[in-house]
């Protein structure tokens, strides 16, 4: 997608909002992984989905600076069901960073963040989920699938980002690259999987949304 047609979809679509803009540019500052953040469109559609589908329990593997979260949030708020985000993250370095986000932003009480492998811990709270968000080490895609789908509800969604991972899922190149290798597999288990339906969408880096029949 050329960087014209993208500033057109971006001023066609809602405005992501100051403290969220504010957000983006401070995780391009001061991480190594900008890019990683989910960004105005893709925020966008989060909060949107979150208003249609009305989640009680979001499960969010991979955190990083907070930006999908306070998306996701968003939507909860604009619901007013009392819904919440339990969010996971293993970089622990970046925890004084997205605390602070979250809590400036006046929806953490809808966010419960934790530092810690979501593959072990998020089965320990004992839920049944709506809505589960992957966005976490593509290397173990295959994996953490398994798991969000055993913690989600009949007619639940999963939203995997990354999916075409810069076409790299195509591409002979990357053959050796593992996270290439992690997506690919989950693609593969997710187009043969009777117990779900699927689409990608070509969004930004991919995003399939998976429905459990």
């Amino acid at each position: 997608m050329t960087e014209e047609l993208q500033r057109y979809i971006e001023q066609h679509s809602d405005p992501e909002g100051d403290y969220l803009h504010r957000l983006w540019r401070a995780t391009h500052l001061h991480t190594l992984h900008g890019r990683m953040v989910s960004g105005h469109v893709e925020g966008r559609l989060l909060k949107m989905l979150v208003t249609m589908i009305r989640p009680r329990h979001i499960l969010e593997v991979g955190t990083f600076t907070g930006y999908s979260s306070l998306c996701m949030a968003e939507g909860l708020k604009e619901v007013g069901e009392g819904g919440i985000i339990h969010t996971f993250d293993v970089n622990d370095e970046l925890e004084k960073f997205t605390r602070g986000w979250i809590k400036g932003s006046g929806l953490g009480s809808y966010i419960d963040y934790r530092i810690g492998d979501a593959n072990q811990l998020a089965p320990l709270l004992g839920l049944q989920f709506d809505l589960i968000f992957l966005d976490g080490d593509k290397r173990t895609y295959p994996e953490t699938y398994e798991m969000a789908l055993a913690l989600l509800r009949k007619g639940g969604f999963i939203l995997a980002d990354n999916t075409l991972w810069d076409g790299h899922v195509v591409d002979p190149a990357y053959d050796r690259d593992q996270q290439t290798v992690g997506i690919r597999r989950f693609n593969d288990i997710v187009a043969q999987d009777t117990r779900v339906e699927r689409v990608i969408l070509p969004m930004r880096d991919g995003l399939t949304i998976v429905r459990k029949r």
